[in-house]
């Protein structure tokens, strides 16, 4: 592990994990083969045409689920970009949803998914209490039933 990683990871293991009293997702009520999935990730992913994410955007851009030119905005000197070069799929596997769906493991790929840019330490209050609950009503809006989390 490098030096970054590690001081990454003590940075980490000290922060808070919020309690939230209503959450917009709640445990899974049907089965998996009839949910909606959505991916969410935190690599700053965008189509060409939509915004670059900058320092502090705490915001989040909507990506169609047929959606392949994708462009990554992620900065942090701590991440490797080669696995997203060759595989789109390593960062955000919207190819192994459709497989799933495909195979009837689950009931459907949702229509829209969502990138933020995760590294956002000092802003993270933002994302929680604002653009996170927008992102989540967003989802509920295409019936989404499980989001699959995609941390970079």
């Amino acid at each position: 592990m490098s030096g970054g990683d590690a001081a990454m990871r003590e940075y980490g293991a000290g922060q808070a994990v919020p309690t939230f009293e209503d959450p917009a997702f709640t445990p899974l009520a049907k089965p998996l083969s009839e949910a909606r999935v959505a991916l969410v990730t935190s690599a700053a992913l965008h189509r060409p045409d939509q915004d670059r994410f900058s320092p502090s955007d705490t915001g989040f851009r909507a990506l169609h689920r047929t959606d392949r030119n994708i462009v990554m905005g992620h900065w942090s000197p701590n991440f490797d970009h080669t696995g997203f070069q060759i595989d789109l799929n390593v960062v955000f596997p919207l190819d192994r949803l459709e497989e799933l769906a495909a195979d009837g493991v689950i009931g459907d790929v949702a229509p829209r998914h969502f990138a933020f840019a995760g590294n956002q330490p000092e802003t993270v209050s933002e994302v929680r209490l604002d653009t996170g609950p927008a992102c989540a009503q967003e989802m509920l809006s295409d019936g989404v039933d499980v989001v699959v989390l995609t941390p970079v």
